[in-house]
This record gives C-alpha cells, structure tokens and sequence, in this order.
C-alpha cells in the first residue's frame, strides 16, 4: 500500500508508516492485520469512535432517502441540525452555515466580518485555522505560511494568552479577532481562565467581532459542547468542524447577534456543505451523546489520564481539557515517543519535539484508558535507563 500511495498521491502529507482498513470504537487495523488503540480519533474527529452502529444506521437510511441536494433546495438534515446547533449555543439570533471543514468554516468567518465594514484582522501567534489561503492568512505559524506569502494583508498576530497585546490591539479599525479556547496544533496550550472574557469585553468596547474557533475543542471534547462555557461568554461567531460530523465531513459557522444577518444571498455559498449524509450523521452523533450523558464523564477522564500520565518522570506536564490533552515531554522525543507508540499498538501524535496530542474518541472505556498508560508507561520506561 505505501508503493501504491507513492505512486498515485502528492507528498504533501508524505508516505504514511501504516494504512488503516477497519475500525470498531476505539479500535482500528491495519493492513497486516495489527490491532491499535485510536488515541488521536482522526484529529479529534471521529466522536463515537469508529464504525458506531447508530451513525452507520443514520448514514445508511439517509443514503437510501437522498445523497446530495446542492444548496439551491432545502432538506430535513440541514434544518433539524442548524436548529440543534442552535439551541446549543442557546442564542435565539444564532444562524448556521454549513460547510465541510474547519478551514472552509473560518473562511467564511473572515468573509463575514468584511461585512462590518472594516479589513483589519487579529489572531494569535501560535494558531491554526486552516490551510486554505484565507484561513492560512490567519494562521499565526510561520512555517506554515512562508511558502505561500504573500497572503491576505491586514492580518496581525499577537501573543495568545496575553491580554496587553490585545488591549494594544483592538481598535475600532479591527473586523475580527480570532482565537482558539486551546490552540490545539500548537500543543494543547490552554490561556488563563478569564482570558476570552476579557477578550469579550474589549471587543465589545470597539465593535469588533470576537470568533472562537472551536473547530478541535468543540462536539463535547473538553466536556461541553463548544470548549469555551467556562468562560460565560457569547461569542459573535463560532467554527465548528472535525468532531460536528461523527467522522464524515461537515463544518459550520455559527454567527450570533447582528452579524447573523450580515450574509444575504449570493454572499457565500457551498455546493456540499450540510451534506444530507453528514447531517444525518452529525444528527445521531449528538443524539448519542445526549442520551447517553457522556459530556460530564469527559472531565473524569482528563483527571485520570493527568493523573496517571504525571507518574512518569519523562512527563513534565500534561495540559488541556476533557479529551484533548497535550502531554509535554522534559526531553525533545515526542515524535520518536510516538513512533514507540505505534509499536506498541496506540496511535497518537506529535504536535511538535516534545508535546504528544491525545484526542480518543468520547466513548473510550475505562478499561481502554488503562491499556493506555501501560502501554505509555512501558515506552516512557525505555526514556529512563
């Protein structure tokens, strides 16, 4: 499979160590056969795991009604989950648009907050919003951005979880500033508590637009359905993707208040966004969710995982929320660490030398967090001799 993907795909993501053919909850295989536990979840993707039997139903009977209706027709799946999104951000001015990634969501953002009248943008140094080249714009990591300058001007970067450099900042030139509740490809770095309030004042204070992208901590993943209700906050836009569609691909970009009306017809469009499938599958994932109350066990998880990850004495930290954790190394091994991992039979990945990025699906059992740290503690082990 690897001399079959050289040869027909680009290397933009390089040749992959294994190819993956089947998947049960927490678990997937690869082509030889091997067993591994999902600690990475797709990129905190994949909510219920693989396979879950009540989005294959949902996938399936949806398939069977209507595959794709385009956007000039309305369809049952768009309005049940653009309402449900809705009443999840408990704003009644709360408007959906759909998409299918999180960089198609943030660029819709960026597009949205034009609409105000001004072209000045904030983000934070250290983010990640996508690599299309709007999103890429926002993107405040360099090696990411330098192949493809220039990019959208009046972007500017700032500290992330430094209040001094926003107040500097904000002005009423500023369109939008965006930030992550944790910026996840930079390492699970989670800001200060009272960090996005204050952010939400100052916003308010000069009119501009404050989006949350919640594009990994969103779907339940650290507990609530967005990543950010700790901080008792209402956003004027949330992005949403990965885990929204139950592992097929969906993104959204919720606006709230007055720029929920920014948007007029033929102002943005998606030709398979709110796909009939991916609704339906999105619709079952929280269904799941819900019914069987999983949000409030997330935090009991992160606590265990903390808890028994710290054990090792190669672990200098572990942070984050729920189940999208940053384990940070004392020595530059991580991608290595995570290569052992994958020996061991756990996916998981490196976000840089010495942070592993855990996101597992929300359906992880007890007894599966356990073969973890074993399998953990075992390769850390090796780090100790």
């Amino acid at each position: 499979m690897q001399d079959r993907w050289k040869s027909a795909l680009q290397n933009n993501y390089g040749t992959p160590s294994i190819s993956l053919v089947k998947g049960s909850g927490a678990l997937v295989w690869d082509a030889d056969g091997k067993e591994y536990l999902d600690f990475l979840g797709g990129i905190a993707t994949n909510i219920l795991g693989h396979a879950h039997p009540e989005i294959v139903t949902a996938i399936t009977n949806q398939a069977n009604d209507l595959g794709h209706v385009s956007n000039l027709y309305a369809h049952p799946g768009a309005i049940e989950l653009a309402e449900k999104l809705k009443a999840l951000t408990g704003e009644a001015s709360a408007r959906v648009f759909f998409c299918n990634s999180g960089a198609e969501a943030n660029e819709a953002a960026l597009k949205l907050s034009r609409l105000i009248g001004r072209k000045k943008v904030i983000s934070t140094i250290g983010s990640f919003h996508g690599r299309t080249m709007g999103a890429l714009s926002l993107t405040g990591q360099i090696a990411k951005r330098e192949p493809f300058l220039p990019l959208l001007k009046g972007v500017k970067f700032i500290p992330y979880n430094d209040l001094s450099a926003a107040k500097k900042a904000i002005s009423k030139k500023v369109a939008m500033i965006i930030v992550e509740p944790i910026q996840g490809e930079n390492g699970v770095v989670v800001p200060d508590l009272g960090y996005l309030k204050s952010l939400r004042k100052l916003t308010k204070k000069h009119g501009t637009l404050l989006a949350l992208d919640c594009v990994q901590t969103g779907m339940g993943r650290t507990g609530d359905w967005f990543g950010f209700e700790n901080e008792e906050i209402v956003p004027d836009i949330i992005t949403l993707a990965k885990g929204l569609g139950g592992g097929l691909p969906l993104g959204a970009m919720i606006a709230i208040g007055d720029c929920a009306n920014l948007f007029e017809p033929g102002s943005h469009g998606s030709t398979f966004g709110g796909n009939p499938i991916a609704c339906a599958s999105a619709l079952a994932a929280i269904k799941v969710l819900e019914r069987d109350n999983f949000l409030p066990r997330i935090k009991s998880l992160e606590l265990n995982l903390k808890l028994e990850i710290t054990k090792s004495p190669i672990v200098q930290s572990v942070r984050g929320s729920g189940l999208l954790l940053g384990i940070v190394l004392k020595n530059k091994v991580a991608k290595e660490f995570v290569s052992a991992l994958q020996g061991e039979g756990v996916l998981a990945n490196a976000t840089s030398d010495s942070v592993i990025r855990l996101a597992p699906p929300l359906i992880i059992t007890d007894s599966q967090i356990a073969a973890f740290v074993e399998r953990f503690r075992k390769v850390a082990t090796s780090y100790e001799r």
